[in-house]
């Protein structure tokens, strides 16, 4: 049979259909919001009286919260919210950009750790719902990124390491599951380790409010190289492992002195070989891996490269080293921040209003991950990716229809992750709310 096709000039456009539903799979991150009480948590813990927009705190946070969900990285993408029949679909009055806007302005210091209390019952409330590590041993990765900006307005952008002119943010990512547990926005000229004793204080602290009873470990890289980091991550009873410099001092002689006898191979890409061994630095544990090409490709670069850590961890050194390469995973929940999702783009003059910025960012990126687990759309073991829930499960186009007096959401036949969808709404429906 012969397929036909329409001319696609003769097509005619209108925008004029007050049932569809840009976004109908925001239904699932509303189920789950709704769930977790999170407009009374906004509303309890964010006390704008007195500030200019600081009204109704809780439909301004959701309208932003709901609308990165579903890919917006400027104030103005919450409008695709306002299109059609979307706001039916969402339990919370949708407000218009420029609300939002002066919304972020009104925040200050203060009340930005008013948003981070939000962040924290969030995700207390998230993982009592079944994806708390309990007595489970918690794995967290600490890192920062750039969220670069343009023009000369934005309060506290400056050029740092990388030579462009942004912020730099700290984030403390779940491993496993990929939630940032704790954040905090930075001018763009902050030293890699600038305030990481201290978010890891706070980090800590909350992890342990949060119910995480078992052990404990953080990851860095060599950014965050620091005795006092240490020493305080000792007298919390947190396990580390963290990269220091090639270049530290004595660090040559060390890597000379390990004998030939003890390097163990390990795998490696094709072309290449790589090793480790280990050795003691500053009284602490120091695992070294080395790499070098092979073959045809070692004419370039022949020499080995030497790669440290100074570790707690008990486990053999092939074991730890392997360990603490996986903390190349935060990488994936910093490009699903900075990836449609609010941190690609900073919109705001003012710097609290862009620390708010995050915050929601944040929020947001959790509730893509908690409707994944919760709603066993993907195994924790397996990493989200958020780019990849919106397409298979948020931009759904769908009709609201009244049959016989009951609500229905028609989206298209055929698609192609229609039974993932139904289950995870099933299953986001039958959870138990947390009680406040």
């Amino acid at each position: 049979m012969r397929r036909s096709y329409q001319n696609l000039e003769g097509i005619e456009v209108s925008f004029d259909d007050e049932t569809l539903v840009a976004n109908a799979g925001l239904v699932l991150v509303a189920t789950l919001t709704k769930k977790l009480g999170l407009a009374r948590i906004i509303s309890d813990k964010v006390d704008l009286r007195g500030r200019v927009g600081g009204a109704n705190p809780a439909s301004k946070s959701l309208t932003l919260v709901h609308a990165m969900t579903a890919g917006a990285s400027h104030i103005d993408h919450v409008n695709m919210l306002r299109a059609g029949a979307s706001s039916k679909v969402l339990p919370f009055h949708v407000v218009a950009p420029s609300t939002l806007g002066t919304y972020l302005r009104s925040f200050t210091f203060g009340h930005l750790r008013q948003l981070d209390e939000v962040i924290e019952q969030e995700l207390a409330k998230a993982w009592a719902l079944g994806i708390s590590p309990g007595h489970e041993p918690l794995v967290i990765d600490i890192d920062s990124t750039i969220c670069e900006v343009s023009g000369c307005q934005k309060q506290g952008a400056a050029y740092g390491y990388t030579k462009k002119l942004g912020y730099h943010p700290l984030l403390g990512v779940r491993s496993d599951t990929g939630e940032v547990v704790h954040q905090r926005m930075r001018k763009g000229s902050a030293n890699t380790q600038r305030g990481t004793k201290r978010f890891v204080q706070e980090l800590i602290a909350r992890c342990r409010r949060l119910g995480a009873t078992g052990g404990i470990t953080i990851r860095f890289d060599s950014g965050y190289q620091s005795d006092a980091t240490l020493k305080e991550l000792e007298r919390l009873g947190v396990s580390y492992t963290m990269a220091v410099h090639a270049n530290a001092k004595g660090m040559k002689a060390l890597i000379e002195a390990i004998d030939e006898d003890s390097w163990a191979s390990i795998d490696y890409t094709e072309g290449g070989e790589a090793q480790v061994s280990e050795t003691i630095y500053q009284q602490r544990r120091l695992v070294i891996r080395r790499t070098r090409l092979i073959g045809v490709q070692a004419e370039l670069f022949p020499n080995w490269r030497y790669f440290g850590f100074v570790t707690d961890l008990d486990a053999s050194a092939i074991k730890v080293d392997e360990f603490h390469r996986n903390r190349a995973r935060i990488e994936l929940s910093i490009k699903d921040l900075k990836e449609g999702a609010g941190m690609e783009h900073v919109p705001s003059g003012k710097f609290f209003a862009n620390g708010a910025w995050l915050s929601h960012a944040v929020i947001a990126h959790n509730l893509i991950r908690q409707v994944n687990y919760l709603g066993k759309i993907t195994p924790r073991e397996s990493m989200v990716v958020a780019r990849t829930f919106r397409s298979h499960f948020v931009a759904i186009a769908a009709r609201l229809v009244n049959r016989s007096g009951k609500m229905l959401l028609r989206a298209p036949i055929r698609w192609p992750w229609a039974n993932a969808f139904l289950r995870a709404l099933t299953e986001l429906r039958a959870l138990t709310p947390v009680p406040t």
